[in-house]
């Protein structure tokens, strides 16, 4: 952005924050059922709208804007909620002398987070075919025939699923 618009774009900003933000918070509050989440996830759906300079320029319906960032934000949140009961659900179930240390456990937990973000920018169906692959162990034929597909579109999904999964992997 270059810096003679940062000024103007960040009070557009902050206009929006002063009129959106109280509205915004009691809709994600009346969602998640959580008023802390909902005001960390108000705070960044505008720090969202921070980086996107290019968004306000023709913003008709704030509010619907708005609403579908932290809709995204709130899924998210939702997933990742989820993802941690289901994790600590799972290691409950461990005999003691099997359980992880809790460092093991913070990096297992980011790495599911950061697979979970990988996967949910895949469409549907690739994320679909994927984990029917990955967790139930089915064979790409029998992907193929209970979603209605063929077994190169079958392939190709989980190539494309795998290549989501290797952009995780650190550079040496």
């Amino acid at each position: 952005m270059p810096m003679s618009l940062a000024p103007a774009y960040q009070q557009q900003v902050q206009a929006l924050y002063l009129r959106h933000h109280g509205w915004l918070h009691g809709w994600l509050r009346r969602r998640l059922g959580d008023g802390d989440a909902a005001a960390d996830l108000a705070h960044d759906t505008f720090v969202r709208l921070l980086g996107r300079p290019h968004a306000l320029h023709a913003l008709r319906e704030p509010r619907a804007y708005l609403g579908a960032i932290a809709h995204g934000l709130a899924a998210s949140h939702l997933r990742r909620r989820a993802l941690e009961a289901a994790w600590l659900q799972t290691l409950a179930a461990l005999p003691e002398a099997h359980a992880p240390s809790p460092e093991r456990r913070a990096i297992t937990l980011q790495t599911l987070h950061q697979l979970d973000e990988a996967l949910h920018t895949l469409p549907a169906r690739v994320r679909q075919a994927f984990l029917m692959a990955q967790f139930d162990g089915m064979k790409q034929r029998d992907i193929a025939a209970a979603l209605g597909l063929s077994v190169p579109t079958v392939k190709k999904y989980m190539q494309r699923a795998w290549l989501a999964c290797l952009h995780l992997m650190p550079e040496d």
